[in-house]
């Protein structure tokens, strides 16, 4: 079936959930439930600056991507930063994290951002499968407080 890309919208709540669950159980963490709640806000508020798209495969989402554009020092436009990406286990190998991916990149081709980047654990091996086909690896490693 074919993956279809689009704008989340307010009518996703309860399909988008179990995405974002399945994320954040994937990297094991969790947020409170107001993070949660904030985070859907953000992505449904059409003067937001975090956008947030579905892949839909058969009528269903199946697949979420969030990211949002930043300045930065080293450029006088925008980077891309793809905070979030999730496909549901059984639509994994589907094409839908590609075609999330690309929905990304022409939407930082639009804005006129200069780079998309994202960051994902060395344990996830099976996405950087894909990552590796679609994006270029770098060697800068995260530190964090």
């Amino acid at each position: 079936m074919p993956v279809r890309i689009r704008p989340l919208e307010a009518d996703d709540y309860d399909s988008w959930l179990p995405l974002w669950k399945g994320y954040l159980d994937f990297y094991e963490v969790s947020v409170p439930d107001e993070v949660t709640a904030e985070t859907w806000r953000r992505l449904i508020d059409p003067d937001g600056l975090v956008f947030g798209l579905g892949a839909v495969v058969g009528g269903k989402l199946v697949g979420i991507v969030h990211y949002l554009f930043h300045p930065v020092t080293w450029a006088i436009t925008d980077r891309c930063y793809l905070e979030d990406l999730f496909v549901s286990p059984e639509a994994r190998g589907s094409g839908a994290g590609r075609a999330l991916i690309e929905a990304v990149y022409r939407a930082a081709d639009a804005a006129g951002a200069d780079q998309v980047y994202w960051l994902t654990a060395q344990s996830n091996k099976t996405a950087q499968l894909l990552y590796d086909r679609i994006g270029q690896r770098t060697p800068f490693i995260k530190y964090r407080r």
